[in-house]
């Protein structure tokens, strides 16, 4: 029988604990793992024998004789070090290649002797030396005028889409004869348009921009009906008192007849391209939606890979209703953590925050 390590302590531990008595560690063991009558228990020999691993060693394993051939050794870490300062972004197979050393043995140099990672790279907005000042002058004014108490909406709307790229290099069909299977993706993808308002009391949303069960594009005779028809109704009902309204810069929510709408609804508390307090262009890294929720959400609503889109509200629905508070507490005191770094950062994008290991 295969002894592991957990039967090996276990025995050498029973043998010093009744007084180096073979027979009781073999009792004790035999209760200890519930092992039936006439079943195999260690024998005299291999108990002996942990025991004498135990004393030369301090290990319950026996320390294997001759040396161990390896081929990380320092030379060979410091080709692998070379060889990915040189072209960092080469895949580990290619460098191993070059090498002449194994893909597996590459990958543990990297991973134990350099500690290096592999990262990705991060598409972000271009930023030019205009929007430094506009985010850095936005940051100011957002910390100066948002007390800790003050409650704010930060809203967005995003698409979710039914369904999903297919990664032709990760699929493979193991056979005789090639089956020759296609996979179809329709021409104009079925999605959602999902919008919704988060705070750190709660969040307002779904709301989906369709008509007759059809998405539909939003435009700002749509955006304000659904301001008018559904924010403002269930921000009534929350009864939270004053709050500010937060709004990205697009054509459907700066149009007149929105931001009529907004303000006077929200006097002196709308945040928004030409609002009380102005929202930068380009920036969704400070933004709640963005760098929260919708990321948040896609991470969920397709684990049961949706196949209509009736499945896959019911998912979003479902997903926002399960966000506890404490949560949108942390994400609104990250916002706040965001605006400071902006600061910090002469409006520049939050490297700290963009490449923030897990």
């Amino acid at each position: 029988m295969l002894w592991t390590r957990e039967h090996r302590a276990f025995a050498v531990e029973a043998y010093f604990g009744n007084g180096r008595s073979i027979v009781a560690t073999q009792r004790a063991f035999r209760a200890r793992f519930i092992i039936p009558p006439r079943s195999s228990i260690p024998g005299r020999n291999s108990i002996l024998s942990w025991i004498i691993a135990f004393h030369e060693s301090g290990s319950i394993v026996k320390r294997r004789l001759g040396a161990v051939r390896t081929a990380r050794t320092p030379e060979n870490v410091e080709r692998v070090r070379q060889s990915f300062l040189q072209s960092p972004r080469r895949s580990a197979r290619k460098h191993a290649a070059a090498l002449r050393l194994s893909d597996r043995t590459v990958r543990r140099i990297l991973h134990n002797e350099l500690q290096f990672h592999p990262y990705k790279l991060t598409v972000v907005h271009e930023l030019t030396d205009r929007d430094f000042v506009a985010r850095q002058t936005a940051c100011e004014a957002l910390l100066e005028t948002l007390h800790h108490d003050a409650v704010t909406f930060f809203s967005d709307e995003a698409h979710f889409h039914l369904s999903g790229c297919v990664n032709k290099q990760n699929i493979r069909y193991w056979s005789a004869e090639n089956p020759r299977e296609l996979h179809q993706i329709p021409l104009h993808c079925e999605r959602v348009t999902v919008w919704c308002a988060i705070s750190s009391v709660g969040i307002i949303g779904p709301y989906f921009f369709e008509e007759n069960e059809r998405t539909v594009t939003v435009n700002a005779a749509r955006y304000r009906k659904m301001i008018e028809e559904f924010f403002l109704p269930h921000l009534e009902e929350m009864d939270v008192g004053d709050v500010w309204f937060q709004q990205d810069g697009a054509t459907a929510h700066t149009a007149r007849a929105s931001m009529e709408l907004l303000r006077e609804h929200f006097p002196d508390r709308l945040i928004s391209l030409r609002g009380d307090l102005p929202w930068p262009a380009r920036s969704p890294d400070l933004t709640p939606c963005d760098f929260f929720l919708w990321g948040y959400l896609k991470s969920i609503v397709y684990n049961d890979r949706p196949e209509t889109l009736a499945h896959l509200k019911t998912n979003i629905r479902n997903a926002i209703a399960e966000i506890p508070v404490d949560m949108l507490q942390r994400v609104t005191q990250n916002f706040r953590n965001r605006l400071n770094q902006c600061i910090d950062n002469g409006g520049r994008h939050l490297i700290d925050v963009i490449f923030k290991s897990a």
